[in-house]
């Protein structure tokens, strides 16, 4: 639900969430993400990883677009517009689901929350919330619904980690154990009013916070003295990187693009070719799972690599012969594993796991990879 925190040149001012002076005072190395001034690390990345890991750790995604939907139509309106079927979501739920356009490509994941009857919440990535917002407007028209930009209605913070049920139940009088994943249930954090959703992008257990913006800087300081006794600390992009690809998790503009559908990804399951009515993209997403179900095209692995060289997004993979097979969309060191990790599109014929003779070229060297079933990790129940 995000993509790769790499610092990029700007044209113009990036924008500051609520939380940026914080930020600042704690020390942050920031970097212009996706049009915002962001916090990348505060420490460093393995130290914030091995905390979310073991502890908890506390972001700041203030900079990730909400949209709302509101109206009698609404779910008919967001069945129309993502391959979900979230009319049937049950009030206090939320599902992870995509927008495509016509021809089946990602637009953007999403993850759409139902706040109430008639209405629903949608979060989409920073980079894509504008894409996101005009497909929806336009999609919705004919439906009795109403879509509102409420980007500028939210600051959004995550605690993550083992410890983050007991460092939010000291907070909060919300039943925290009946909430389960992928759901949210409007409560108080440390007095302030939010929207508490059991979701996140690291792996781990943990909650993400939707509350106004004056609020931001208060909730924040509330959870660091709340959590301070567990061991956590403050986390920025960079970690929030590699706990995903630890997870598996796929990332937009690398495992998911406009060229890339569904079906493609290995996420077809998102699809609901059952609900009723029509749906942006339903008969070349039909084409694309009859495609995938017949002759597989490349499919999305993880590889182990067998040195210390770090795969990374682009790089060419090869069959022991040298021929191209695939290219890698994520890599990085992995703090958990302690070696280096990947995921790539290969060609079907070599991504079962344990295939032998794959490699990735890193610079001219041909480096030897273990292919194997994602995720690289999973929490303990």
């Amino acid at each position: 639900m995000s993509q790769s925190p790499s610092p990029s040149p700007s044209t113009s001012e990036p924008r500051r969430t609520a939380l940026d002076a914080l930020h600042r005072a704690l020390g942050a190395t920031m970097t212009d993400f996706a049009g915002w001034d962001m916090p990348l690390r505060y420490t460093s990345e393995r130290e914030e990883h091995q905390a979310v890991r073991t502890r908890a750790g506390l972001f700041d995604l203030s900079h990730m677009g909400e949209i709302t939907l509101t109206g009698p139509q609404a779910g008919e309106a967001l069945d129309h517009a993502l391959v979900g079927h979230l009319s049937a979501l049950a009030v206090g739920r939320a599902r992870y689901t995509m927008i495509c356009a016509p021809d089946g490509g990602i637009l953007d994941d999403l993850i759409v929350y139902r706040l109430a009857e008639r209405e629903y919440l949608v979060v989409a990535n920073a980079s894509n919330a504008q894409t996101v917002l005009d497909a929806l407007t336009e999609r919705a028209q004919g439906f009795d619904a109403a879509v509102r930009d409420d980007r500028d209605a939210y600051a959004l913070l995550a605690v993550q980690g083992p410890q983050a049920p007991a460092i939010l139940a000291s907070l909060t009088d919300a039943d925290l154990v009946g909430l389960k994943y992928y759901a949210g249930l409007p409560g108080t954090v440390a007095g302030v009013p939010a929207l508490i959703a059991r979701t996140g992008y690291t792996g781990e257990d943990g909650f993400e916070l939707f509350v106004a913006p004056e609020h931001a800087e208060p909730l924040w300081q509330a959870l660091t003295e709340a959590g301070e006794s567990s061991g956590l600390v403050p986390c920025g992009l960079s970690c929030r990187d590699t706990l995903r690809l630890e997870a598996g998790m796929p990332l937009y503009g690398h495992e998911l693009t406009a060229e890339v559908t569904p079906f493609d990804a290995g996420l077809g399951r998102v699809v609901k070719f059952d609900k009723p009515g029509d749906f942006v993209g339903r008969d070349a997403l039909a084409i694309a799972a009859e495609k995938a179900a017949a002759t597989p095209p490349r499919r999305l692995v993880g590889l182990i690599a067998e040195g210390r060289r770090v795969p990374r997004a682009g790089f060419r993979v090869t069959d022991g012969s040298g021929t191209a097979i695939g290219e890698v969309t994520s890599g990085a060191p992995s703090p958990t594993l302690g070696v280096p990790i990947a995921m790539a599109y290969v060609d079907a014929s070599h991504a079962e796991p344990g295939t032998a003779g794959v490699a990735v070229d890193i610079r001219g060297s041909l480096e030897p990879h273990r292919v194997v079933a994602l995720p690289f990790y999973t929490r303990a129940r």
